[in-house]
């Protein structure tokens, strides 16, 4: 019998409960041995629910309970997850969490610490909802040298797109319906300013290449200030807009990463990743693209996820399952300014679209042309190729002095 303890009974916490009661069976049998819920933590009761009597309110209590070995974290947030996790590592409990800002903030501490006391800290539900992903990368593609990752890693803003390119919705439009079908917070900030996929790229990017990136130090765009003209530009150019986390590893064995809104091209596996599903590629020098696709979040995919970490604790209690990167260095991060990349970018004059266009090549060598259907007057779209971020930025300096404004800058992406 192996005793737990789960820590948050919201949508992932009950949904855990949920997979574990259901599955009893199936789940003994992988696991080779019991699995027991002893405690849960909450503020609040449940009296209707049959497992009313495992609830406690006090963390002590699990803490202190020598036959909880596994405790599961499903409350989000930094604290008190962090301290409630960081104790039981202390104390001799393995630790799996769904909690992507805890890993993503504290990552590189709680593996050292599950690692000097013999312990496993798991958190496969932290990347990709039910989609398996970090355990393939630690794993099964533990042969290749990973290049590169990246991904559509939030499902509520590839929603919001999703609904911006096939329904021709505006931004807030969109927004309002991911929110009326529970797909978006009542503040969708994270979401939508890119935080969350955010934290998830850093999370991928420190297994794959062994050193921890915090999010603070990630170029981070949203999709607030992608419009239906974007849309319409992405179209003409033979491609879509998704909001995209990537990293790649550079000769200099610095990590170029960040999160930012691209246009994808219709062949691109990414592409045809819609609505709230997730999509994350990983480029291998031996087995090349190998894609990833599901659900990125929910009640029961995550809590899925949640509980195949558990059943690898069960099974590796007294073997610890290696997972594991290294504290973050100085100059890991490439300089974003430096990063060179292809550009779409919108643009109008108060003169016709030709004229406008043609500032345009003057500013920009190399510049190439999109026309899309009722294209405003004075108004171009324009893709530039292998530029930095300094490089362009300057050269739309020069590009706004003749008169021309710049609407929107967006990324074009390789993947």
């Amino acid at each position: 019998m192996a005793d737990i303890a789960v820590l948050g009974h919201g949508v992932v916490g009950s949904g855990v409960l949920e997979v574990l009661l259901t599955h009893t069976q199936s789940i003994t049998r992988r696991a080779k041995e019991e699995i027991r819920v002893k405690h849960i933590l909450d503020l609040r009761e449940f009296p209707e629910l049959p497992y009313a009597g495992s609830f406690t309110k006090d963390f002590k209590v699990i803490l202190e309970d020598p036959e909880v070995t596994i405790v599961v974290e499903c409350m989000g947030g930094l604290e008190p997850a962090y301290t409630f996790v960081r104790k039981c590592l202390e104390n001799g409990k393995s630790v799996v969490t769904s909690n992507k800002e805890l890993v993503a903030a504290k990552g590189a501490e709680l593996l050292a610490l599950a690692q000097k006391n013999n312990l496993n800290f798991l958190f496969e539900a932290s990347v990709g909802g039910g989609i398996p992903i970090i355990r393939p990368i630690s794993q099964c593609l533990a042969a290749n040298e990973v290049g590169e990752i990246a991904g559509i890693l939030n499902g509520t803003t590839n929603f919001i797109l999703t609904k911006m390119i096939r329904e021709h919705m505006g931004f807030e439009e969109a927004l309002k319906l991911a929110q009326e079908l529970g797909y978006a917070e009542r503040d969708p900030s994270a979401d939508v300013e890119g935080a969350d996929a955010c934290r998830k790229i850093c999370i991928l990017a420190s297994l794959a290449f062994g050193t921890h990136v915090y999010p603070e130090e990630v170029h981070t765009e949203g999709i607030t200030k992608i419009t239906l003209e974007d849309v319409a530009y992405a179209d003409a150019w033979g491609g879509v807009i998704k909001l995209i986390g990537q990293v790649s590893m550079l000769e200099n064995g610095h990590i170029a990463i960040m999160v930012a809104p691209m246009l994808i091209s219709r062949e691109s596996q990414l592409a045809n990743v819609d609505d709230v599903f997730n999509g994350i590629v990983v480029r291998g020098d031996a087995t090349g693209d190998v894609m990833f696709y599901g659900k990125g979040a929910g009640k029961l995919p995550t809590a899925s996820a949640v509980v195949a970490d558990v059943i690898d604790c069960v099974k590796h209690m007294k073997a610890r399952k290696y997972l594991f990167w290294e504290e973050a260095r100085p100059d890991y991060i490439e300089p974003f300014e430096s990063i060179k990349g292809d550009f779409f970018l919108r643009i109008q004059g108060d003169c016709s679209s030709d004229e406008t266009f043609a500032k345009a090549a003057e500013a920009l060598p190399g510049a190439a042309r999109i026309v899309r259907r009722e294209e405003a007057k004075g108004e171009a779209g324009v893709t530039v190729e292998n530029i930095s971020e300094a490089g362009i930025r300057e050269r739309l300096l020069r590009l706004e002095e003749s008169g021309v404004r710049v609407l929107d800058r967006i990324r074009i992406s390789d993947f």
